[in-house]
């Protein structure tokens, strides 16, 4: 039990480390962790000789080392999105009683990777693999929202706004409007844009940086996602992408 206990005083002490942007003194480590300074420095000292903390000792700051980034490298290249969302979309699924999707940006697109089905028989259907455009889509829309101006620019140049139900916005003004209110309510609306009946509000799931990696959605017809519950869908979707992008190893806004 005393080693036991040892693991997780460490591990408490790289925890805190690693919340701190220009590392810790001994005594602000120890006062964080609720434990004796003696305790903490014998700790940080093992933990130093492993290279998983580092100390300055021109500033005495201590800070996380080398091979903490080494052992928190291998958990992203071994991460898999589609496995990791699976349970997340099938409790967001249960939660709404709506179809849930997931999609990543490729090419100026989206790809479709994974989808959990609603129970009911009205429902929407999405391959894996299949594509759709991102301007008139909730995940593409969603995806949109959190990038550069820039980059939101090389896609209306590359794929244009080309107008696929009477609600499509097809204006560059009109649409940059719209990403700026889904960044705003940290989700975006398909308002039958991509199929008239069919409405989806999405989030985006984000990597260690805070970028968007790829978006979540729920969709369903118009009529079970009516104006007043948009914003319950969206703010179950927001947490849910939330959720998820802490556990991929990601850092939610």
């Amino acid at each position: 039990m005393q080693q036991v206990q040892s693991l997780v005083r460490a591990l408490s002490i790289l925890n805190t480390l690693a919340d701190s942007e220009d590392g810790m003194t001994l005594t602000e480590t120890a006062h964080q962790v609720h434990l004796p300074p003696s305790t903490v420095h014998r700790l940080l000292t093992t933990m130093q000789h492993e290279r998983y903390v580092t100390f300055d000792s021109e500033r005495t700051l201590w800070s996380v080392g080398v091979q903490a980034f080494s052992v928190g490298n291998a958990f992203t290249k071994n991460r898999n999105l589609s496995q990791i969302a699976r349970p997340y979309m099938r409790a967001l699924m249960e939660d709404s009683g709506e179809t849930v999707n997931l999609a990543v940006a490729d090419g100026g697109e989206v790809i479709f990777l994974s989808q959990v089905e609603c129970r009911k028989m009205m429902r929407a259907l999405v391959t894996p693999g299949r594509r759709a455009l991102m301007h008139c889509s909730g995940v593409g829309k969603a995806l949109l929202a959190f990038l550069p101006d820039e980059e939101v620019d090389a896609v209306i140049a590359q794929h244009g706004l080309p107008k696929i139900t009477e609600r499509t916005l097809v204006s560059g003004k009109t649409l940059k409007g719209d990403l700026e209110r889904s960044r705003q309510r940290g989700y975006a609306l398909d308002d039958e844009e991509h199929a008239i009946g069919l409405r989806c509000v999405a989030g985006v799931v984000r990597d260690e940086t805070g970028l968007p990696i790829a978006a979540l959605s729920l969709s369903g017809p118009a009529a079970r996602i009516p104006n007043d519950r948009i914003e319950q869908f969206g703010l179950k979707v927001r947490r849910v992408c939330a959720d998820l992008s802490r556990e991929y190893g990601g850092k939610p806004v």
